[in-house]
């Protein structure tokens, strides 16, 4: 199922479901079918996995007729992020590729070595932001505005130490984050304020629930900027893959719904390249994760 958190003119943020090119808000939907379902998309993360197959199954019994009134075309809407406001900080997962740990290490104060447990920092739920929306780049704080293209995870149900051989079963689906970084604002080796800005995480399109992503350890990675392609990878390559993740972070903390968690991005960094290249105003970056889509944003300078 593919999930998308929307606004019309006239509503407030609701959640949706594409079905044949269309948007059904999904509230609406439950109304129809007589079956109550929520307007947001951690409601339903918090129904559980089963709800997925209960509105698959829903709509195979739904006269298409009914659906008129409850959906969108994709020009009638504003996509926002699948998870508008988290509800707790950004899972963040710092040098994942074997390459990035590289580069990282020629122009960054980063270890050559590479790492033997996952490196883990965090983004807050006010660095979110959609497609089509502003990174907004302040210059006071940074010249080095980078870029970095992520599947991220959202977790299903609460789990505490997690095996993993197990741990797909907490997945609820994958979505796609840029996890937007100012290399110029690390702070004694900490990454906060270099990756939680505000606007430092868009995310989206959607969400696809991971019935239709059964191995998310083989999915291409890009990203462009201004039309130019900058990272070229595949999940396949990861040191930690999902499930080495979430066996990790649920030894450390209790994973609950809606944790998300972005699994750190390939090489082709702007800090990696020679010479180092960086975001401005008015730059436009892309980035794709295959089987969820493309998010797009454009790097707007503010002056406070």
């Amino acid at each position: 199922m593919k999930l998308l958190t929307y606004q019309t003119q006239n509503s407030e943020p609701r959640l949706g479901f594409i079905h044949e090119n269309q948007v059904i808000d999904m509230a609406n939907f439950g109304d129809v079918m007589q079956y109550k379902l929520p307007s947001t998309l951690l409601g339903f993360i918090d129904m559980g996995e089963h709800i997925v197959a209960e509105v698959n199954s829903l709509m195979q019994k739904c006269d298409p007729a009914d659906l008129i009134d409850i959906s969108f075309s994709m020009n009638e809407i504003t996509i926002l992020a699948p998870i508008p406001k988290p509800r707790k900080n950004i899972i963040g997962i710092g040098l994942n590729f074997t390459e990035h740990v590289a580069e990282s290490a020629r122009t960054l104060d980063t270890s050559k070595e590479l790492p033997q447990q996952p490196i883990i920092f965090s983004k807050p739920p006010t660095a979110v932001t959609g497609t089509n929306t502003e990174i907004l780049l302040n210059p006071k704080l940074t010249q080095q505005l980078d870029w970095e293209v992520e599947l991220a995870v959202v977790i299903g149900k609460p789990g505490k130490y997690v095996k993993k051989e197990n741990a797909l079963d907490y997945v609820f689906g994958y979505t796609v984050i840029n996890d937007i970084s100012a290399r110029d604002c690390r702070r004694a080796g900490q990454w906060i304020v270099s990756k939680g800005q505000d606007t430092f995480a868009p995310m989206g399109p959607i969400l696809v629930t991971k019935d239709e992503i059964p191995n998310p350890h083989n999915l291409n990675l890009s990203l462009k900027v201004n039309g130019v392609e900058k990272q070229n990878a595949n999940t396949k390559y990861m040191l930690f893959n999902v499930n080495e993740l979430i066996e990790d972070l649920s030894t450390v903390f209790t994973i609950e719904p809606g944790d998300i968690i972005a699994t750190g991005t390939p090489a082709g960094v702007g800090a990696g390249r020679s010479p180092q290249e960086w975001l401005w105003n008015g730059d436009v970056v892309e980035a794709t994760v295959e089987g969820i889509g493309t998010i797009v944003n454009t790097v707007k300078e503010i002056n406070v």
